[in-house]
């Protein structure tokens, strides 16, 4: 007999969750960013390794050990999260501005989707990015540098949090943005300083005082610190105390994007 069960207005006839629908955006992000894999993937390797052939060639030689290490190893973690971070912020941020300048936001906002699996979706693509760039990264380092992972569940968990905590940002400025001079602003202003400023090419230590505490008030720089303490087991801060402050912060801007997605902001006319 065919189904006579009736629905009030706004009930959810999948359950709680819409695991279809949030495997299906999930799997539309990931697809989004290896379709384009020379873009998204191969080119960010190559980025970074220019990144460690030119520090190392410039000033490794004359600059000498940093704390106990040598320079070009010191850098290395640095690099390898700022390169994750800069992948999962645009993964986000660049799927929701482009959806909203070809005028179809309207497809993803359409579907019985609640706006945490919303989040959940963009999420799932931002991080798996972030993760396959690591991981690639992370093969050339141990390949061609020698750097294998000291406490690598330490790493892992510090780049999965760090491609999480970018990827909420990525989607507020895809959110507040409406077209695409207004990202680059946003990137080329907040989140590389945010990634260059944070202890990535050097020790936090050798900062004068006030841009010592202004970088001990960042998230990145205790990201990039726990990667390095994951990768070569030297860090300028507590690597326990740097994690709960960055997830203090991702769970706060998750929160942020979930209110933004719930009240349709700056999403529908």
């Amino acid at each position: 007999m065919p189904d006579t069960q009736s629905y009030a207005p706004g009930d959810r006839r999948f359950g709680r969750v819409n695991w279809l629908g949030l495997y299906t955006l999930a799997e539309r992000e990931v697809l989004r960013f290896l379709n384009v894999w020379t873009q998204t993937l191969a080119a960010p390797l190559v980025t970074a390794g220019l990144f460690m052939v030119i520090f190392s060639i410039a000033i490794g030689p004359r600059r000498g050990d940093v704390m106990g290490v040598d320079f070009t190893t010191f850098i290395a973690p640095g690099i390898l999260m700022m390169t994750v971070i800069q992948n999962a912020f645009a993964n986000t941020s660049s799927s929701i501005v482009i959806a909203k300048v070809q005028g179809n936001i309207v497809d993803t906002l359409m579907p019985p989707l609640s706006p945490g699996e919303l989040v959940l979706g963009y999420l799932a693509g931002g991080v798996a990015r972030g993760l396959v760039v690591a991981v690639v990264i992370t093969i050339a380092f141990a390949l061609f540098v020698g750097i294998v992972p000291a406490h690598p569940l330490i790493a892992l968990a510090f780049v999965l949090l760090g491609a999480t905590f970018l990827s909420a940002l990525g989607m507020l400025a895809g959110i507040f943005a409406n077209k695409f001079d207004q990202m680059a602003a946003i990137t080329n202003f907040v989140i590389t300083p945010l990634a260059f400023l944070s202890g990535t090419f050097y020790s936090a230590e050798a900062l004068p005082q006030g841009l010592y505490q202004i970088t001990h008030a960042n998230p990145v720089f205790y990201l990039i610190d726990g990667v390095r303490y994951g990768m070569i087991d030297v860090s300028d801060s507590d690597p326990l105390f740097g994690f709960l402050f960055s997830l203090a912060w991702t769970l706060g801007v998750c929160a942020v994007t979930w209110w933004m997605f719930r009240r349709g902001y700056r999403l529908k006319a």
